[in-house]
């Protein structure tokens, strides 16, 4: 079976109309006149005097329908119907464009100004929304015998080829040291020289392979077909004689751009003149962060005197049909069909760009850049594909490299690389997704030569940030104040004349360059001297020892300086014991051990006797009575008077143990206060007991 129907039918070229030009060289500080394409806004600041594009080149093509390996590609065994990939779909993509950069340059009007002048050629293919199942059935052999059911709907297909001549002007629109903005435009004049366009609506086609009876009973296929295709054209190619005339087409583009820098370290790259004129480096990037924002390809070209090829496919016609279609004219007699001529409107490929640089460190970089479609799809429409691009990239005055990773709406990720030496950019934005993939569904290359005039640093030999020619000492290190003569040492000291106080005197630089005194007169210099107006005594630097609590204890000597207290007790409040703290005393106390019968310690109460020690130093003013008991065994006589030495034998043990003697007195009282029954073993033993209780 014939596909002549069926493929014009079908017929689908490239989508996204440019996708990103020059993936990653843009993003070059020295990109120059090229900068225009992204951003018109580039050029103004620019780090060159003038920059001149002899010649440059950037191709790109991505799709979603089809994917090949590299391998594939050079390989002579290579089949499209075995070994090509394919990812069909009711909504398959294709994409291609070629955009020539020719001869361009840009300089610099004024210090805060810049212009432009660009020639370009630009060819975009664009198409979507093709039922990709549909396309490799009908690639394949195509049963007669057997049903079929196209059913494509709406899809779109456009191509445009057109020349610019581009005035590009640029300025920068604010500068508040660390925030500056610059802004730009392109006027484009567009000369087109070719475009064609296809469009279907609601199509869709129906084999019935049995549809019709002939009159000797048997049957042949029906195909049975619903919708419009419109077919747009620059009518100015002699197809039989394959004469082609430039078509009567022109018409008008705009860019508009935006930028912002963050400059954080902005006084690093002025310099200011003995006439406290200040100069910006041109030379230098003086960013930290950049945020780039345009508006890209408003406008169309229109084309004079266009040919438009209308169809009513709704129809049935039967095999015989549809195997005697040789050519167009044999459609037109089986559609309704009709020819306009008239005025065809191509529109470009408008995108919103959006890009954000980062200065890592010195010469590094990480770049974000977006391209976003602005014109949705329809009748003979360009349309950009909406990418995402991350570069890092090393950029230096006449080397850079990239290393981009982004991400398409349609063909999807690719990692590319590209470099810039001196006059020569080249670069792909897939080339290393390209050669390591087994399945490519987009490639871009992209190459070009110019004439880069850079800016150069002014001479400055001593290194002082003065230019030689405003520098009253240019071969000795100075600054501006001094008119770029380093500053003298009248007295010696090492502090310089114009920060020294003292300029005839000799003095330490903590001084401001003088003498030290003693403004006080306490013998201690005011740099070592804490209280200058107020003599004091060395050991407190200087200061008067003060009373923080006004007890009289001065702080030097007060154990509690913010508590008022009493000299005897080292400017501490006097403790007060507690009925508790008597009661853990006396506790302690009954535990003290005697050798039986007699007065003497036993030395395992020695631990016991020196907690008690603890406790009484804790009370430094308060008095205790030691008192000594005993059990009713033995005479009263015999009784008291152990109790009364066993009281004696604690006594001396506490005074040893530094209680002061007027603190504490013994007394004995026998057998005359038990604290429990004598007539039982365990209460004589609680009566044998020493008590230490306070004196009220």
């Amino acid at each position: 079976m014939k596909k002549y129907l069926l493929i014009t039918i079908m017929l689908i070229v490239s989508l996204p109309a440019k996708a990103q030009s020059y993936i990653g060289y843009l993003t070059d500080n020295y990109s120059g006149v090229n900068g225009v394409i992204a951003n018109p806004a580039n050029i103004a600041d620019s780090r060159f005097k003038t920059d001149i594009n002899l010649i440059g080149a950037s191709a790109f093509f991505a799709n979603d329908y089809l994917g090949v390996g590299f391998s594939d590609l050079t390989s002579s065994n290579f089949e499209y119907d075995t070994d090509a990939k394919l990812s069909l779909s009711n909504n398959n993509n294709f994409s291609g464009t070629v955009d020539v950069l020719g001869p361009s340059f840009m300089f610099n009007v004024g210090k805060k100004s810049s212009i432009a002048i660009f020639t370009r050629a630009r060819t975009v293919i664009s198409g979507n929304e093709f039922n990709g199942k549909s396309i490799d059935d009908l690639d394949d052999s195509i049963d007669e015998s057997q049903d079929f059911l196209v059913d494509e709907g709406d899809f779109y297909a456009a191509g445009n080829g057109w020349a610019e001549v581009g005035f590009t002007y640029a300025q920068e629109l604010m500068n508040k040291e660390q925030h500056f903005l610059k802004g730009g435009l392109s006027l484009k004049y567009l000369k087109g020289f070719g475009n064609a366009y296809v469009t279907g609506r609601n199509v869709t086609i129906n084999y019935d392979a049995s549809g019709a009876t002939l009159p000797d009973s048997s049957t042949i296929g029906t195909l049975e077909s619903t919708g419009d295709l419109s077919y747009g054209r620059a009518d100015d190619y002699d197809s039989d004689n394959y004469d082609y005339e430039v078509p009567d087409a022109k018409g008008f583009g705009v860019d508009l751009g935006f930028v912002y820098e963050w400059r954080p370290d902005y006084a690093d790259y002025v310099v200011t003149g003995t006439d406290g004129v200040k100069t910006v480096m041109k030379d230098k990037n003086k960013y930290k962060l950049k945020l780039g924002l345009s508006l890209t390809d408003v406008g169309s070209v229109n084309y004079k005197g266009g040919l438009i090829d209308s169809y009513n496919i709704n129809n049935t016609i039967t095999q015989d049909d549809y195997d005697n279609i040789e050519d167009s004219d044999d459609l037109q007699n089986l559609y309704t069909f009709t020819q306009a001529t008239e005025d065809i409107k191509a529109g470009l490929p408008t995108a919103l760009h959006f890009n954000a640089d980062w200065n890592i460190k010195n010469h590094f970089y990480l770049n974000l850049n977006t391209d976003l479609s602005m014109r949705s799809a329809g009748e003979n429409v360009m349309r950009t594909a909406n990418v995402i691009s991350l570069t890092p990239r090393f950029e230096s005055k006449w080397f850079s490299f990239y290393l981009p990773v982004s991400s398409y709406q349609y063909s999807g990720m690719q990692i590319g690389a590209g470099l810039r030496a001196g006059p020569l950019y080249i670069g792909s934005g897939s080339l290393i997704s390209t050669l390591t993939r087994s399945e490519i569904k987009g490639a871009d290359i992209y190459a070009g030569l110019k004439i880069p005039v850079y800016y150069g640093q002014p001479k400055d030999s001593d290194g002082d940030g003065i230019p030689n020619k405003e520098d009253s000492c240019p071969k000795d290190f100075g600054p501006i104040e001094n008119n770029g003569c380093p500053w003298g040492d009248t007295d010696g000291d090492t502090v310089l004349d114009n920060e020294d106080d003292c300029v005839d005197e000799a003095g330490p630089v903590e001084n401001g360059g003088c003498p030290w005194i003693d403004t006080d007169g306490d013998s201690l210099m005011d740099n070592e001297d804490e209280c200058i107006n107020e003599a004091g005594p060395v050991e407190n630097n200087g200061c008067p020892w003060p009373d923080s609590d006004g007890d009289s204890v001065l702080d030097k000597d007060d154990e509690c300086p913010n508590e008022m207290g009493t000299v005897a007790n080292n400017g501490c409040p006097e403790p007060e014991m507690t009925a508790e703290v008597q009661k853990s005393l006396n506790e302690y106390a009954r535990t003290i051990l005697f050798t039986t019968g007699k007065s003497t310690i036993k030395d395992e109460s020695t631990p016991v006797l020196v907690d008690i020690i603890s406790i009484l130093n804790e009370y430094p003013n308060a008095n205790f009575t030691i008192e000594g008991h005993t059990d009713s065994i033995g005479s009263v006589q015999t009784n008291q008077k152990l109790s009364e030495n066993r009281a004696q034998s604690v006594l001396k043990f506490l005074i040893d143990g530094g209680i002061a003697p007027a603190r504490l007195k013994a007394v004995g009282y026998g057998e005359s206060k038990p604290i429990a029954t004598n007539m039982y073993k365990d209460g004589r033993q609680k009566n044998r007991r020493v008590e230490i209780n306070l004196v009220k």
